[in-house]
């Protein structure tokens, strides 16, 4: 990138500039370097985007819905064209890596053709009436306005998988993504128009707090789906609750390894390194606790310390580079400071832990990758969302016990169990209670074709992606058919 991407706006099918605050997009890497420069928008933007989104609403329900999958289709082709540019583009302005980068792209435009094929796929259901000559039929219908706020970790991938299934089903959408990675959004947003969805079906707002909060609080808004932190997200179902307005919201995660003493040490400890270190440990289903039985400890640990001693870090850009930075300065500076505390309360830092002091790691905002073992001692690292490369472990003496830790917390996301014990595998099924469960496999990672979504504090609402997307971006009609008497 040579010069910095203009921020543009979509409003009732015009991009437009900001009015608002200056807004700012640097490269984590070099924070020196504007990735894209603008204004923001505000509260009255979203007052016009949600008369667009209103008033395009009743035409883009009565499209069939092939039509509505044609665009998706369509905008899925433009977004696997420019995959590698724009999977550069994330590398630079997010921070993870870029292979990362561009399968995160090519991700975008899986889940696009996914819900531009549902109009093959079952839209209701038939039931047998208890009288003759009646059937009973369970259609459904699009909720009206949906409000999309995204996160900043996977800029085009996660507002895909709200987006495309809130229109393929009829919806509207006005969308506020992560003011700190606008690019993105922007060229999702391009993509879907280029490929002929209508002035006001779509519309994209960057801007703060304030802007999303409008979303949430407006009385043209007819549902949202959020994704975010826990206390964000409590607050959006709360307020949307006092109004009757449904929520979708995938939360926070605290997720687990679990490798038992059968496991396969060197599947193990790949999958966790790819689970704790891969996007620079900034996804909600990231390895963020491991747990390891007794048996294998010494060696599980002892292998897994120095391939995280010789993890590459550095420019997300360059092939050779396996972790990239963090986000932000603030975000570093929130790990770092999970990590202090770590020590503090009696966790031993056992690789990592150490700012970079000198040359180029020293200037962006890179976290050296780090594993803290916590024992018995009561550090925060072990209960709380980092959100960043930090690893946190405790050895546990049998299967048992290491269930019963990685149900210890209030989240309950992902999960992942090494073994190759079928028995303890579906022992795991039965007592690890979270939204998604890997066995042999990281614990991050989502499909387009199956529900994703959490357990316990880590979610709200039905799931997302696959059928599940269904059951929140429509609502039921049953319909009793009955036709008139024969003859007359």
């Amino acid at each position: 990138m040579t010069a910095p991407v203009q921020i543009r706006h979509l409003v009732a099918g015009e991009w437009c500039s900001g009015s608002r605050d200056s807004l700012l997009s640097v490269n984590p890497t070099r924070p020196g370097v504007v990735v894209a420069e603008g204004r923001s928008t505000g509260t009255s933007d979203v007052d016009t985007a949600m008369a667009a989104a209103r008033d395009a609403a009743p035409s883009w329900a009565a499209t069939p819905i092939h039509q509505r999958g044609a665009v998706l289709l369509a905008a899925a082709a433009v977004v696997d064209r420019n995959a590698e540019a724009w999977g550069l583009e994330l590398a630079t302005e997010e921070g993870k890596t870029k292979a990362e980068g561009i399968g995160e792209v090519r991700r975008a435009a899986q889940i696009l053709r996914y819900y531009g094929n549902d109009g093959d796929r079952q839209t209701g259901e038939i039931y047998a009436s208890p009288r003759a000559g009646e059937q009973i039929l369970v259609t459904r219908k699009p909720l009206g306005v949906v409000g999309v706020i995204t996160p900043f970790n996977f800029p085009i991938a996660i507002p895909a998988w709200k987006i495309a299934p809130a229109l393929v089903y009829g919806n509207t959408v006005v969308w506020k993504p992560a003011s700190t990675v606008p690019l993105l959004a922007i060229r999702l947003a391009q993509a879907l128009t280029d490929a002929g969805l209508p002035a006001g079906v779509l519309n994209l707002l960057i801007g703060g707090v304030e802007v999303g909060d409008a979303i949430v609080s407006h009385v043209g808004v007819d549902a949202i789906t959020f994704t975010g932190s826990t206390g964000v997200g409590r607050r959006i179902a709360a307020a949307a609750a006092a109004r009757g307005v449904p929520v979708q919201a995938e939360m926070g995660g605290k997720n687990a390894a679990v490798v038992l003493d059968d496991a396969d040490v060197d599947l193990a400890v790949e999958q966790v390194m790819l689970g704790a270190f891969r996007s620079t440990g900034q996804k909600c289903t990231a390895t963020s606790r491991l747990i390891v039985t007794s048996g294998i400890a010494e060696q599980f640990l002892g292998e897994l310390i120095d391939r995280v001693g010789a993890l590459r870090v550095g420019d997300p850009t360059d092939d050779a580079t396996q972790m990239g930075p963090v986000v932000s300065d603030s975000a570093r500076s929130s790990i770092t400071a999970g990590i202090d505390a770590a020590t503090r309360q009696g966790a031993a830092v056992v690789a990592g832990g150490f700012p970079y002091p000198d040359g180029p790691l020293s200037k962006g905002y890179f976290v050296a990758p780090t594993i803290v073992e916590v024992g018995d001692s009561k550090a925060g690292v072990w209960t709380d969302e980092l959100f960043g490369p930090v690893l946190a472990v405790r050895r546990a003496d049998a299967a048992d016990e290491a269930f019963a830790l990685a149900n210890d917390s209030e989240f309950g996301l992902s999960a992942a169990v090494f073994t190759q014990d079928v028995s303890r595998a579906l022992q795991a099924v039965d007592q690890i209670d979270v939204g998604v469960l890997h066995i042999n496999s990281e614990s991050a990672g989502a499909d387009p074709h199956v529900p994703f979504g959490g357990a316990k504090k880590s979610g709200l609402g039905p799931k997302e992606q696959g059928g599940a997307a269904r059951e929140f971006f429509t609502h039921t009609t049953t319909v009793y058919l009955r036709g008139g008497r024969p003859g007359t």
